[in-house]
Formats: structure tokens, sequence, C-alpha cells
């Protein structure tokens, strides 16, 4: 089972690496350029459809996040809230603050804490942190692609990789 984690995970930084350098030459080709590396817009609303696997348990679920992030200015930041889901025996539910950086067009991270409850008992909370990160195809007002992400609480840590899928308002 090590072995499966350690090649999944290479095979995800090595796929974020390509992903990164063709962006940075587009981004290079492109400098005489204007680029917006919000899309034109100042709020997105996404999600996320992902293979989550818990690295303590060993196991695969299915997760689904939802966010809404709001561009600071003419920045290349962005802040806003999220809800993760992730549907397994203990059903994983975690809200939080999201703080977003597009470094070059296409390209997007997202750091995430915030608090996670376990099961139907939102009495018990732990603190969560999430980093994210996207890259993107534009098709109109929507944006898609692949992203990965990194989940922590002090009961587990979790590795989710699927599509995201942004609408630009």
């Amino acid at each position: 089972m090590k072995k499966i984690r350690i090649s999944l995970l290479t095979g995800i930084f090595a796929l974020f690496y390509v992903l990164n350098v063709n962006a940075q030459e587009h981004h290079d080709h492109d400098d005489h350029e204007h680029h917006d590396h919000t899309h034109g817009h100042k709020t997105e609303i996404g999600g996320g459809n992902s293979l989550v696997y818990f690295f303590g348990e060993e196991e695969l679920s299915y997760g689904l996040h939802f966010h809404v992030v709001r561009n600071i200015g003419h920045s290349n930041f962005g802040a806003g809230l999220a809800y993760e889901r992730i549907f397994d025996e203990h059903t994983h539910n975690t809200i939080g603050i999201v703080g977003s950086y597009t470094p070059v067009d296409r390209l997007h991270f997202a750091l995430t804490p915030g608090i996670a409850f376990e099961g139907e008992d939102w009495g018990e909370k732990n603190f969560a942190l999430h980093f994210e990160t996207a890259y993107d195809f534009q098709v109109g007002n929507i944006h898609m692609g692949p992203m990965v992400e990194l989940g922590y609480n002090f009961e587990h840590v979790h590795l989710s990789t699927g599509i995201h899928i942004g609408f630009g308002l």
C-alpha cells in the first residue's frame, strides 16, 4: 500500500509541475498583453468533485466541496467561504475561510483554515486546514480542470484529487 501511495503522490506532483511549467510558459510568451488572472470576474462560485484518500485509515471515499471566493481589488488574491463534505462512515464536514492566490493565468492555490465536524454531532469540533491547487481551462464564464487538495485535522490527513468547476460572476 505504501508503494501505491508514493506512486500516487509522485504522479500528482509531476502532473502539476508540468501544468505549472506550461502555464508559466504561456504567461511568459504573452507578457506584452495584459492578463487578468481573475478571468474578468470579481466573484467565483465553484466546487470540487473528488476521490479522497485517508492516509491513516488507508481507505478511499467520495468528496464534494463548494466555495465562494471574491477577488480582492485588482490583485491575484481572493477571500471567501468554503464547505466540504466527505461521504464515508464518519461523514466529515468542514467549513472554512478561503484565501486564494493565482500566480499565473489558470493556476490557482487556496488555503482554507476552518472547523471540521464528524458525523451528526456538530458539537465535536476540530481545527482543519486544507491546501488546494487547481489548473483550469476557460469555457465562457465557466472554468474547469484538475485539482488536488491536502486536508488536515487532529483526527486525520487526507488527499483529494478530482475536478474543479467554477463560474465567474
